[in-house]
């Protein structure tokens, strides 16, 4: 088959193409032919070793596909069945094994592409605005980069919840996309945190959505209104530092939170409920689905090298 391999952590350079042995799946497992992966943020973390990783691996943490063949002791997933999974190593291929447990049924509706664009950050959407904070009707909610895929679903979920979106975005095309999607106002990023308390009378914000990290981390804190929350739930343009405390208090009591959608999804019951309400708004047409480019497998590079330049919209997918 063909696939992706990492041999060693770097840049974009280190996705190397090459064929491998198809796959077998062993006990508890299923094999899948890939129809589209996903490619997402927490990739380049692995791929330039900020997240440890075995070496060599085949990267891809989101895909979707038709099962091929089963394990033993598989019970409930077949063969032909439609599937989709996120956070297992491997997507960025032809086959993929995966753990039976992970994988959650595609229904019908719901193409195969849109399954494999959907999932883990439609999933990330749903816990930061269900359970990380419920956005609630009357709420004002800051989603920065407002136009990537994690962006335009947080926006589309927090505006069908009854909020008030701001979002942020670097160019003009960006922020019309932003805007097509709900956002109410649309910010540059330089000073942004100013702006914000303008447009909520001096109040701040609920919520903000936070993946950028490092350059709008001092600005989303600004933003908050007393008892706000700051989900920095990735760390696109760099690390935040360490910083005291003490800081939350004068702010206004304020809550911070580093989630991952690992721990929002730990049991089966979860992941499956999660995975339903994200592919139900999608059938109902409530959630429209931003596809920025498709990439065959052979240009990972590629890909990987758009997204850390910020040169894209909405979703990224490798087609094998």
């Amino acid at each position: 088959m063909r696939a992706i391999v990492v041999s060693e952590s770097g840049g974009p350079e280190v996705l190397v193409p090459g064929e491998r042995p198809d796959p077998v799946p062993g006990p508890g497992e299923v094999l899948i032919d890939v129809a589209a992966s996903g490619v997402n943020f927490i990739d380049v973390y692995y791929r330039t070793g900020a997240y440890a990783q075995p070496l060599p691996y085949v990267p891809g943490v989101e895909g979707a596909g038709t099962v091929a063949a089963v394990g033993e002791g598989v019970g409930d997933v077949a063969v032909g069945d439609r599937v989709a999974w996120s956070n297992v190593q491997g997507s960025y291929a032809q086959k993929a094994v995966v753990p039976a447990d992970k994988v959650v049924p595609v229904p019908d509706g719901v193409g195969l592409d849109d399954a494999a664009a959907s999932l883990l950050q439609g999933m990330t959407a749903h816990y930061l605005t269900r359970s990380v904070h419920e956005v609630k009707p009357g709420d004002t909610v800051l989603v920065h980069a407002a136009a990537g895929g994690m962006g335009l679903l947080l926006t589309q979920v927090s505006k069908a919840a009854g909020a008030r979106v701001i979002g942020t975005a670097s160019t003009p095309e960006k922020k019309r996309t932003a805007r097509e999607a709900g956002a109410d106002e649309v910010l540059d990023y330089d000073g942004f945190a100013d702006r914000v308390r303008e447009l909520t009378g001096g109040e701040g914000v609920a919520v903000v959505y936070d993946g950028v990290g490092a350059p709008t981390f001092d600005g989303s804190l600004a933003s908050l209104r007393r008892r706000g929350v700051l989900a920095l739930y990735g760390a696109a343009g760099g690390k935040v530092p360490p910083f005291d405390p003490q800081r939350l208090n004068a702010a206004g009591s304020l809550f911070l939170t580093r989630p991952t959608l690992a721990h929002y999804t730990a049991t089966r019951e979860e992941l499956l409920e999660r995975a339903a309400d994200v592919y139900g708004w999608i059938a109902s047409g409530a959630l429209e689905l931003h596809i920025g480019k498709r990439y065959d497998l052979a240009d990972a590079a590629t890909a990987h090298a758009d997204l850390e330049a910020r040169r894209t919209t909405g979703k990224l997918l490798l087609v094998p």
